[in-house]
Parts: C-alpha cells; sequence; structure tokens
C-alpha cells in the first residue's frame, strides 16, 4: 500500500503529498475498490460511449457547450465539497476527507471568470439534470453519508484518470492558453503523482469499516452517480445540437424561449418560431436551447420584406447585421427580418 513520503496524510495547507512507488498487492476481492471497479463497469463503459464524451474526446467540443458543461460541474462540485466539509469528522468518510488535494470548488470559479467575467454568478444557472444529481449528493450527505463514498470516488478518480485526457483535448480544440485558464478544474496542483495517490485513496477506502450490506450500497450508488452523470452528458448533448455554429464559436447564444423579456430584446415565445416585437422593429426569432439572455441573429430576408435594405443586410457579417438592426431600432424603421 501506499505511504506518504512527505506532508500530513490529510495534505495540510502549503503541502504537496509525495508518494513512493508502490504496488497494489495486497487488494482483496471483497474489499471496496474491486468491488466498486468491478460493480460500475458497466455504467463507466456506457458513459464513456455518450455521445456528448464520444464528441468531447474527438475534439468536437466548442466553446460554448465547454462552458455550460463548466457551469455543470460548478453546481455539482459545490454540493459535493459542501456534503464532504459537513461530514469531515464521520468516521464513514473522514479517511477520504482530501481538501487540499481535490476540492475542486475553487479552479471552477477560475475558470467561470474566465468564460463569463466577474459578474459569472449572474449570468449561470443550474440546468435540470444537474438539479437532480445536486439533489442527491444532498440527500446524501445529510441522510446517508456512507454513501458519500460513492459520488467522491466516481468523480475524484474520473478526473485524475479520463479527466486529464479531457484537458488536453479542450485545450487544443478551443485554443485556450498554454497558461492554462479555463481547465483550472483539471489541474491537480498538490499531487505530484496521480497513479500514487489513487493508490492512496483506493486504501483508504478499503480500510473503512464498512459491512458487506454497506459496501453494496456504495457500489450501488455509484452506479447511481454515473446515471447522474450520463443525464448530465446528454442533456448537455441536446444543447449542443441547438446551438447554432455562430454561438458555438463565442457568438451570442440562441435563447431557449424561457427569458426576460427586459433582458432579451429578441425574445420570442415558447413556440419555438414566432414574431417579437420591441422598439418598432418586428424580428423573426427562431429559439434554441440554452442559458443566453440574447439571441443570435442569424440573417436571411423574408420573401415578404418590405425593406429591400434587409436583403443587404442579411449578406452582411453577423456583428454588421446586429448592429445594423440597432440603427434600425433607433431611427424608428419597421423592418422585417427572418430568423
Amino acid at each position: 500500500m501506499p505511504s506518504a513520503m512527505e506532508g500530513s496524510e490529510g495534505g495540510e495547507e502549503g503541502e504537496i503529498l509525495r508518494y513512493e512507488e508502490t504496488e497494489d498487492d495486497n487488494v482483496s476481492p471483497t474489499d471496496l475498490s474491486e468491488l466498486l471497479k468491478e460493480g460500475t463497469k458497466e455504467s463507466h463503459d456506457r458513459a464513456e460511449n455518450t455521445q456528448f464524451v464520444k464528441d468531447f474526446l474527438k475534439g468536437r467540443i466548442k466553446k460554448e457547450l465547454f462552458k455550460l458543461a463548466t457551469v455543470a460541474l460548478h453546481f455539482t462540485y459545490s454540493a459535493l465539497e459542501e456534503e464532504m466539509d459537513r461530514n469531515k469528522d464521520n468516521p464513514v468518510f473522514a479517511p477520504l476527507y482530501f481538501p487540499l488535494e481535490l476540492h475542486r470548488r475553487e479552479a471552477l470559479v477560475k475558470d467561470l471568470k474566465y468564460f463569463y467575467g466577474e459578474d459569472w454568478k449572474e449570468k449561470i444557472q443550474c440546468s435540470e439534470a444537474t438539479q437532480h444529481y445536486v439533489d442527491r449528493i444532498h440527500h446524501v450527505g445529510q441522510h446517508e453519508p456512507e454513501l458519500l463514498v460513492a459520488h467522491a470516488y466516481t468523480r475524484y478518480m474520473g478526473d485524475l484518470s479520463g479527466g486529464q485526457v479531457l484537458k488536453k483535448v479542450a485545450q487544443r480544440a478551443l485554443k485556450l492558453p498554454t497558461t492554462e485558464e479555463g481547465i483550472q478544474f483539471y489541474m491537480f496542483d498538490n499531487i505530484s503523482n496521480a497513479q500514487q495517490f489513487k493508490q492512496l485513496y483506493r486504501a483508504r477506502m478499503n480500510a473503512l469499516d464498512l459491512d458487506k450490506n454497506t459496501k453494496e450500497r456504495i457500489v450501488e450508488e455509484a452506479n447511481r452517480a454515473f446515471r447522474f452523470n450520463m443525464q448530465v452528458f446528454e442533456e448537455l448533448d441536446k444543447l449542443g445540437r441547438s446551438l447554432t455554429e455562430e454561438a458555438q464559436d463565442g457568438g451570442f447564444p440562441v435563447h431557449d424561449g424561457k427569458g426576460d423579456l427586459r433582458k432579451c430584446p429578441y425574445y420570442a415565445d415558447k413556440l419555438g418560431r414566432s414574431w417579437a416585437t420591441t422598439a418598432g422593429t418586428r424580428v423573426w426569432h427562431k429559439t434554441g436551447s440554452t442559458n443566453g439572455a440574447f439571441c443570435v441573429l442569424a440573417g436571411k430576408a423574408g420573401p415578404g420584406c418590405p425593406y429591400q435594405a434587409a436583403v443587404a443586410l442579411a449578406k452582411q457579417p453577423l456583428v454588421q447585421l446586429i448592429l445594423a438592426a440597432c440603427v434600425a431600432v433607433a431611427a424608428g424603421a419597421a423592418a422585417w427580418y427572418l430568423m
């Protein structure tokens, strides 16, 4: 089993854990780490084969969708680490409490500030699938803390494994800075050797004083955690298909038809295609599905357009079209634009 060479076992602030090279020779089929590995293999395979993950691994991840995935991670880890803090002295979880080494909340805040700016809190919201996941984590932490092991195992061990592959893919596909802005979530600066840390973590799991029934419940909960993750992936996949290319490449995201008129001057109702009237200008609005406050103007002139200028505007780049539309509003014009 691994043993710490420097730093305390829990990782005191300012210290970095380093581990001796050791072999995991004493693992038993009844150890929790082995039960989890074998008991979640099928769920793990299904999660890796969701369309969102497959596209991500191929580098088919656009910035707008990556930002939404980061938002989902923020809400998930905020809940998980809140419950871990709550149970840090509970013997059913305390040995797995590594805040300095593992906690991701602060890293995710840095990523959200990079993508959304200092007012990031006002620009994000928890999606439906993520909220279900968050609710379950809170329930477990408050009522069945021994099952918190399953959620920590599913997330952190994955982050230290496949997550490191996703980090490289995201940095390359999104052309993120080499200074690692936007991917702080994947950076574990206080872990010097991920493989050896995972060995330590599994050893701690195996040393927990748990009966057979509790171990089985933890494996069942880990499979549930995988299902929650897959539901979030499926939700992101649907959002990705609805985003326009302009939105994916960093333009304004398409509105979901559920926004506030005061925030979105091009708001349309939830019928999918409808007329929206604002400041004397009518805009044919195509709704999509994301959390953005504004809509994309992807201009095409409608056959019934009473103004020839709309045809010219439709051929202009997106930004010019938006600016032209604003000028038209200011002038009190009543032009038709087909979305």
